[in-house]
């Protein structure tokens, strides 16, 4: 079965797909959107995560990169069945003690609807201000992740030691309320790929187009299955941008746009892949067209992503 999530506007406003009502836009608008995702059955709400943005980027890339745990946390208190998912965290950044605390806290507060997505981070400078090597980020986030998994666990005092971190005999609550949380591997490098089959989860493909996910997934169940891991993978993919209907302006030439039954039948190819789940994003000039296009493709279009007898245009 084939859910969908989006990625939320707002809190991160790179140039290549914040709308220019954003920039104008605060945690009210947050907050609607958020209650939107809620209450028409969207599976997560994601933010992004940057420490902070070298002047040399931030042409491109805004300064505009909400906390995504102090934002999650924010928005929990706001909605009540919606995942909360970080899309995604550059967990080598800090102490794996200090991930752990803010993740459980938000995890328990949220009463266990936290999705951790972890990434290895592409900018350098964040990396020489925090004091981590950037050229060995890979390996950083390989143990990192394993930290995470043993301090996020039920255990209150947990235990870890290798090669940069180690702790046993420190105690943190609150605990989690799940009893093992997600976490979700980002990116789509090979050794993205890698870590996500060995260590994830779920898979947060980063922008592959159509034709390059079969190829990706098929990798990555290899890997599993090479590494004897039988338990499931959630598979993810960012589908194009969406608008619902017929717009009257221009929403760009990658946008998939049309009546429901084409968008769902042209949706419904990433489950034909093995995708579990699609991040959705919409085109729109306001806050309130953002959130008519969430609702009519909750309506119009999600109801139909999984079945094969609805439609037959072309997205």
């Amino acid at each position: 079965m084939v859910l969908y999530g989006m990625q939320l506007p707002v809190q991160s406003q790179s140039t290549l797909y914040a709308e220019p009502w954003e920039a104008a836009a605060g945690p009210g608008d947050l907050v609607e959107i958020a209650r939107t995702a809620d209450r028409t059955g969207f599976e997560y709400i994601a933010t992004c995560d940057h420490v902070a943005i070298p002047r040399r980027l931030a042409s491109a890339m805004s300064t505009v990169w909400y906390d995504p745990v102090a934002t999650l946390s924010f928005l929990a208190a706001a909605t009540e069945r919606v995942r909360l998912l970080s899309h995604v965290a550059v967990v080598g950044l800090r102490h794996p003690l200090v991930t752990a605390k803010q993740y459980a806290t938000l995890d328990h507060l949220s009463a266990g609807r936290l999705v951790l997505g972890v990434g290895a981070g592409h900018v350098p400078e964040e990396f020489e201000a925090l004091g981590v090597d950037f050229e060995r980020r890979g390996s950083v986030l390989d143990e990192t992740i394993d930290a995470l998994r043993a301090a996020l666990g039920p255990d209150e005092f947990p235990s870890f030691r290798g090669k940069r971190f180690a702790f046993e005999g420190l105690g943190q609550r609150p605990r989690p309320a799940q009893p093992r949380v997600p976490v979700w591997v980002g990116g789509s490098s090979p050794a993205a790929v890698r870590r996500a089959a060995l260590k994830g989860d779920g898979w947060l493909p980063q922008g592959d187009p159509r034709d390059r996910l079969p190829a990706q997934i098929a990798r990555l169940k290899e890997l599993r299955t090479e590494a004897g891991i039988t338990d499931p993978i959630e598979i993810g993919a960012i589908a194009e941008p969406l608008y619902v209907g017929d717009a009257a302006w221009d929403v760009g030439r990658r946008t998939l746009t049309g009546k429901p039954d084409a968008l769902a039948e042209s949706l419904r190819a990433y489950g034909a892949m093995g995708v579990d789940q699609i991040q959705v994003r919409f085109r729109s000039r306001s806050r309130s067209e953002l959130t008519d296009q969430m609702a009519a493709f909750a309506a119009d279009v999600a109801p139909h992503l999984n079945s094969q007898e609805y439609g037959n245009g072309q997205a």
